[in-house]
C-alpha cells in the first residue's frame, strides 16, 4: 500500500512518495531528532519550538527522503564499532571553552593555546551529535536562522577552512578585489586569488594528500538520480563520527565527505558572521560529499574556495538546498 504526501518547499510542492509500514515519514523522523537534540544539547522549549517551526516550514529540511535514502551504516552499528575502539567523543576541556557539547576551539596552535580561543565550531555537522545523520536539503537562509537559535551563527568561510588546515589564520578576503563589480564576479576575482595563494600548501583534515577510506564518502549515489530531486536523490549519509581517523589536528570531524556544508563568505566587513552580522554575506559551498571516493566532483582541500554554484545571498529566501548539502555551527565566545 502507498500513499501520497505532500511537502511544501516556499512556493513550489515536492511529491514524496512513502511506502506506509516500511519507512517512517519526514515528520515522524524529524521529531526523534528533535527529541535527540534537546536531550543532547540542553535546549528549551522556546528554542526547539522555533526550531520546528524552520523544519515545519521548509517541508522537507530533515536527514534526507526517508522513501529513497539508503544509509550504508546505521547509528547503533556506529555506536557499536566506537564502542568497540574505546571512543567517546566527549570533552569536557572543550566544553568548558565553548559553553557546550561537542564544539572544538578555533585557533593557531604555534602561537595560541585552545583557552585563547576566540571562537568555536560544531565537532560534527548539524544537528552536531555524534552517530546522527546530517540534517539536509536546508537552505543556507535556514542554516543561518537555526545557528542563530542555538545561541551560534553560521560560520565564515575562513573559520572552516581553519578548522579543517588545523590553524585558524586571520581573515584574508581581498575587499578591494570586490569593489565595483556585480556579486558573482567579485567572488570569482576573490576566489582565484585565494585559492593560487593557498593551494602550494593545499591539504585535508586528515593530512597533506587525499586519501580513500579515510573519511564518510564510500557511500552510493541512488542509481536513479538526475541531479537533485527530491523524489529521486536518497541522501545516503553516514553516522557522523562513524569515520573517527576523519578530523582535523583541531578535532573537528567529518569536515571532508558525508554532507558538504553551507558557510558565510562576506564581500565586505559588514558581512561577517564572526564579527556580529546579521545581515551575511554570499553562499559558499565547503567540504565534499558521500561518494568522493568513487566519484571526485570538484575539489575538497581545505582552503580551497569553490566555485558560486547556485549562488545567492545567505539570507536569500530561495537559497540553494539539495540532497547532499548541510551545515555547521560556529560560535564566538565573550
Amino acid at each position: 500500500m502507498t500513499t501520497t504526501r505532500i511537502f511544501l518547499a516556499g512556493s513550489a510542492a515536492l511529491v514524496g512518495v512513502i511506502l506506509l509500514g516500511q519507512y517512517p515519514p519526514l515528520q515522524e523522523q524529524n521529531e526523534a531528532l528533535f527529541q535527540r537534540m534537546q536531550r543532547v544539547h540542553g535546549l528549551s522549549d522556546a528554542k526547539m519550538t522555533a526550531i520546528r517551526g524552520i523544519f515545519a516550514k521548509s517541508g522537507y529540511m530533515g536527514q534526507g527522503n526517508p522513501a529513497i535514502t539508503r544509509h550504508p551504516v546505521t547509528p547503533e552499528e556506529a555506536q557499536a564499532k566506537l564502542t568497540r575502539m574505546g571512543i567517546d567523543y566527549a570533552n569536557p576541556k572543550f566544553e568548558k571553552i565553548c559553553g557546550g557539547k561537542y564544539m572544538a576551539p578555533l585557533y593557531n596552535p604555534a602561537t595560541q593555546r585552545p583557552e585563547d580561543a576566540k571562537a568555536c565550531i560544531d565537532q560534527f555537522e548539524f544537528p552536531d551529535i555524534p552517530t546522527a545523520y546530517p540534517v539536509v536539503w536546508v537552505k543556507a537562509r535556514e542554516a543561518a536562522q537555526v545557528c542563530w537559535i542555538m545561541g551560534k551563527r553560521l560560520c565564515d568561510a575562513h573559520e572552516w577552512e581553519g578548522a579543517c588546515a588545523g590553524n585558524l589564520e586571520p581573515p584574508d578576503y581581498r575587499w578591494d578585489l570586490a569593489k565595483g563589480l556585480s556579486p558573482g564576479a567579485a567572488i570569482e576575482r576573490m576566489r582565484i586569488a585565494h585559492n593560487q595563494a593557498d593551494s602550494p600548501s593545499k591539504g585535508w583534515s586528515y593530512g597533506p594528500a587525499y586519501q580513500k577510506g579515510i573519511c564518510a564518502a564510500s557511500s552510493q549515489k541512488t542509481p536513479e538520480c538526475d541531479g537533485g530531486s527530491w523524489t529521486k536523490c536518497g541522501s545516503n549519509t553516514f553516522p557522523a563520527g562513524d569515520f573517527p581517523d576523519c578530523h582535523s589536528p583541531l578535532q573537528v570531524y567529518d569536515l571532508n565527505g558525508n554532507a558538504a556544508e553551507h558557510m558565510n563568505l562576506p564581500l565586505d566587513e559588514s558581512q561577517m558572521a564572526s564579527r556580529g552580522s546579521s545581515e551575511l554575506g554570499y553562499t559558499e559551498m565547503k567540504g565534499s560529499w558521500f561518494i568522493f571516493d568513487t566519484y571526485r566532483a570538484h575539489e575538497d582541500w581545505c582552503r580551497w574556495r569553490a566555485p558560486f554554484w547556485h549562488g545567492s545571498r545567505v539570507m536569500d529566501e530561495h537559497s540553494h538546498a539539495n540532497y547532499h548539502l548541510g551545515f555547521r555551527c560556529c560560535k564566538s565566545l565573550e
